[in-house]
């Protein structure tokens, strides 16, 4: 029953809103990368921005989180990497970026808004940006990147989410108070990313519903929705996690493969094909797999 409510209540808002995005790429012919901009240029930062300012995720909180995170990646990297052994060199790198690459953006925020409330969040906030980070550094260093940490590093730092974040503790911490008209112009951004993201999702998938079933496609898909979560599970023990932080870091991590993983295996020419197949094979997988993750952390937490 406790998974039932979760696909109602939870997964359907999601699918809904995605499977809109779906049919206007198969309507309509858009730019995926005006859609994207919009996205990380305009909304997103706004709604870093404003969980900054409205949160009550504590310093102490933010570091189990983001070590957490990183942690479980680690151990999600090594077991792709036994997973992926004896393969050729592409595709154990496409295997590995695939399982440590998430979808915390697309995928995790509007769902830890629905399952968790906004403490939910605005820890999946956190969480997303330290996805981020992975994203482009580990990311380039595994499918053939060769700009070095530097490269990497200046990547992040011109991520618009970045800033957004700095500006928000700035301001949180001086104790400024933002005129009404700006602050409510930025709340209104805010509101507004979440449902983009998830049409943006369903734009991507829309666009590319190539699905190429083979052993890497399998496996790599299995750890990322069965494994991650699972290590996540034994991380937030041993870390000694439990309520909210417990819940994100779980859920956080039980989401699919985000299809930037695509993009950077298609920009560095490392089998993007294997890629696109998990991430389209993994984000249906995790319909299920997300339901019943929220349906058992009332009882892990």
């Amino acid at each position: 029953m406790a998974i039932l409510t979760a696909l109602i209540e939870v997964i359907l808002p999601v699918v809904l809103v995605a499977l809109a995005g779906v049919a206007l790429a198969r309507a309509f012919r858009l730019d995926m990368d005006t859609v994207g901009k919009i996205n990380l240029y305009g909304l997103t930062p706004a709604l870093a921005f404003d969980s900054v300012m409205k949160t009550e995720v504590s310093s102490g909180q933010a570091v189990q989180l983001v070590g957490g995170y990183l942690l479980v990646t680690a151990l999600a990297g090594l077991v792709a990497l036994a997973g992926a052994w004896g393969r050729d060199g592409a595709t154990r790198r496409a295997m590995i970026a695939s399982v440590v690459i998430g979808n915390n953006g697309n995928f995790g925020l509007p769902i830890a808004l629905l399952a968790l409330g906004r403490t939910g969040l605005d820890q999946a906030v956190v969480i997303f940006v330290t996805s981020l980070v992975v994203m482009y550094t580990v990311g380039p260093a595994l499918l053939g990147s060769h700009g070095g940490l530097r490269d990497a590093a200046l990547t992040v730092a011109k991520l618009p989410v970045t800033w957004a974040l700095l500006a928000g503790l700035i301001v949180r911490s001086s104790g400024w108070v933002l005129p009404v008209g700006i602050g409510r112009g930025i709340e209104l951004l805010a509101q507004a990313a979440i449902p983009m993201v998830l049409i943006a999702l369903g734009l991507q998938l829309g666009q590319r519903s190539s699905l190429r079933l083979s052993a890497p496609v399998l496996l790599a898909s299995a750890i990322r929705v069965v494994a991650v979560p699972m290590l996540a599970v034994g991380v937030a023990l041993l870390l000694h996690l439990d309520g909210p932080e417990l819940s994100s870091l779980i859920l956080a991590c039980a989401m699919p493969t985000a299809v930037n993983a695509f993009m950077l295996a298609r920009e560095y020419g490392s089998n993007p094909e294997l890629v696109a197949s998990v991430v389209a094979l993994s984000t249906l997988a995790s319909l299920g797999t997300i339901a019943v993750v929220v349906a058992l952390l009332p009882g892990l937490a």
